[in-house]
């Protein structure tokens, strides 16, 4: 995963377990205030007891591992943190869940005494997991921001997939697996869909096949997992994999559990399409956070008390939907742009929840931006993510934000990086931001009336027109701007954005299907992942985009909400007309 040096100024890195972080910030949203970062980067301090239970993380701070924390947990261990050298060399069973760049976790290694001790470790045939960056640092070197030397346990190049075969980049989604002998760990799952989420990638080779366990294929055959003894690197997150990850991490961490709960049989044979289930959050007039679901981004009621719209409590629908297949949960803080982002600690909470007991990629978005408080302290966009981040997420969402600094960009031509979306990437990884494009349709009888990227619609205008082009709002949609939806996501995706959610104010809550002429235009203009967003009321609105555009997701809500179309539905859907999905 592509991301900023963790030596970088912008870095924040907080030291301690869950609970403790809470202390970081004051609870009154007048009064917060960060920790300032130590001087020198450190991996991250114990959090909770030893013992036979414990399983030693090895942690060095940069992203999310929230996740692989909250897995361990649910599987009934303990989490001891590597604070020395030494506590990796007498860990009786390792868990490195790389997340961040190449070049920094290898310095940060390096000056902690770290790798030595890791490469040792593993030498010795040690119980390890490597997760992500944590099997990548097992090769000879990577290409990202590099060459950059690796432990050199396995022969081999990291290197940057290639996007100008078709292929997405990030990988970002659902996969396959070939196994390719007895992975141990990997018994039962190899029809099965794991989450992957990367740039980077190692391929096989005769050198290295003796540790190859499983391949994935991504426009080329790349190393999806190795193996060799106890030592064990998966390329993909088992603790965002679902059932089939818990399946892993529990061959992995207890070897000889009576547990024989196995993951449903898969026919994976490809990248799938995904399913997102989102929940638009806010306080209704009680001031009780609820999900709603607007009508063109309207969420009250058409009453006499015009109530905002209840459709559930959060974290019980975010479980909800993990259950019923959802591939991932987004949740938008709608009101977010009014307010202080960091003092918003339920949405906060409903993070902290809803991690502990959901294991599919969990979106954020709303109020992302650079603020400064009542008392005239300043707050970096860097700021409010990493605390979102620390809180459960695996991706924040941009809106308005992105579309200042795509503005700003396209008529400067300078990446200042001082933007949300740069900050963010740069330290997290790209594969971590999400742009939300919030447009609405404009139609034109000529296609050079304005001087944005326009489009031939399939249904003409109200009167009769052909052409259309999607101006960008901001704001929650109630105030346009002078940018195309064409010319900001070409926009966002060199800043660095990794992922693009496409909506449509048109057709939102209209349960008439996405607007293919949009999608189609965004998907076909950009290299990275797009997410269809607004309009699905029915199953066959999902087959369609999929069909008509090059849409690597799908994302509805009230459809969801209110029970009119289950999300298995929708995926037997799919697969009915050769669709793949994870089932």
């Amino acid at each position: 995963m592509e991301a900023a040096t963790l030596n970088s100024p912008h870095f924040t890195t907080l030291h301690g377990p869950l609970r403790s972080r809470r202390s970081l910030l004051k609870l009154h949203s007048n009064s917060i205030s960060f920790n300032s970062p130590p001087a020198n980067f450190s991996v991250r301090a114990s959090a909770t007891g030893g013992g036979d239970s414990a399983v030693t993380l090895l942690d060095y701070g940069a992203g999310n591992v929230q996740s692989i924390r909250n897995a361990i947990r649910y599987l009934g261990l303990n989490i001891k943190d590597v604070q020395t050298p030494e506590d990796i060399l007498n860990a009786k069973r390792l868990i490195f869940p790389g997340v961040g760049a190449f070049a920094a976790m290898m310095d940060v290694l390096n000056r902690n005494g770290m790798a030595e001790a890791l490469h040792t470790y593993i030498e010795k045939d040690r119980p390890f997991l490597g997760i992500c960056l944590g099997l990548q640092l097992l090769f000879e070197s990577s290409d990202e921001n590099g060459p950059v030397k690796g432990l050199g346990v396995i022969p081999g190049v990291v290197g940057r997939f290639d996007s100008s075969n078709g292929c997405r980049v990030p990988h970002i989604g659902w996969n396959s697996l070939k196994v390719n002998k007895d992975s141990v760990i990997l018994d039962d799952v190899a029809n099965s869909h794991v989450y992957f989420v990367h740039s980077y990638r190692a391929v096989p080779s005769e050198e290295n096949e003796e540790w190859i366990s499983s391949t994935c294929n991504y426009g080329i055959d790349f190393i999806s997992s190795i193996r060799r003894g106890n030592v064990h690197a998966v390329q993909f997150h088992p603790e965002k994999s679902g059932d089939v990850g818990l399946s892993i991490l529990r061959k992995f961490l207890l070897p000889n559990s009576s547990i024989t709960k196995k993951p449903l049989e898969g026919k994976a044979t490809k990248l799938a399409k995904r399913v997102i289930a989102c929940l638009d959050v806010r306080t209704n007039d009680n001031g009780d956070l609820v999900v709603t679901k607007g009508d063109q981004y309207d969420v009250r009621e058409q009453t006499k008390d015009n109530e905002v719209r209840n459709l559930g409590k959060p974290v019980e629908l975010a479980g909800q939907y993990y259950i019923d297949g959802a591939d991932e949960v987004s949740f938008l803080n709608i009101t977010g742009f009014r307010d202080f982002p960091l003092g918003d600690l339920p949405m906060l909470q409903i993070l902290r929840y809803t991690s502990e007991n959901v294991f599919v990629p969990l979106t954020v978005g709303g109020g992302i931006r650079d603020f400064t408080d009542a008392n005239g302290r300043y707050y970096s966009s860097l700021e409010v993510a990493s605390e979102y981040f620390r809180s459960g997420a695996d991706k924040i969402s941009i809106g308005s934000d992105a579309v200042y600094a795509a503005e700003e960009y396209l008529k400067t031509g300078i990446k200042t990086g001082k933007s949300s979306l740069e900050q963010i990437s740069r330290v997290y990884g790209n594969q971590a931001v999400v742009v939300s494009i919030d447009p609405r349709r404009q139609y034109l009888t000529s296609p050079y009336e304005v001087g944005f990227k326009s489009v031939k619609v399939s249904n003409l205008g109200p009167n009769g027109e052909e052409y259309a082009w999607y101006q960008c709002t901001v704001n929650g949609g109630r105030e346009g701007r002078p940018i195309g939806a064409y010319e900001l996501a070409k926009a966002v995706e060199e800043l660095g954005a990794g992922e693009i959610l496409l909506n449509c104010i048109d057709c939102d809550g209209q349960g008439q299907g996405f607007d293919i002429d949009l999608i189609k235009l965004i998907s076909d203009a950009v290299s990275i992942p797009v997410i269809a967003s607004s309009g699905a009321g029915k199953a066959e609105h999902f087959s369609e985009v999929f069909s008509k555009t090059n849409a690597s997701a799908a994302l509805a809500a009230g459809i969801f909400h209110r029970k009119e179309v289950p999300i298995h539905s929708v995926k037997d859907h799919l697969l009915k007309k050769g669709i793949e999905v994870r089932i």
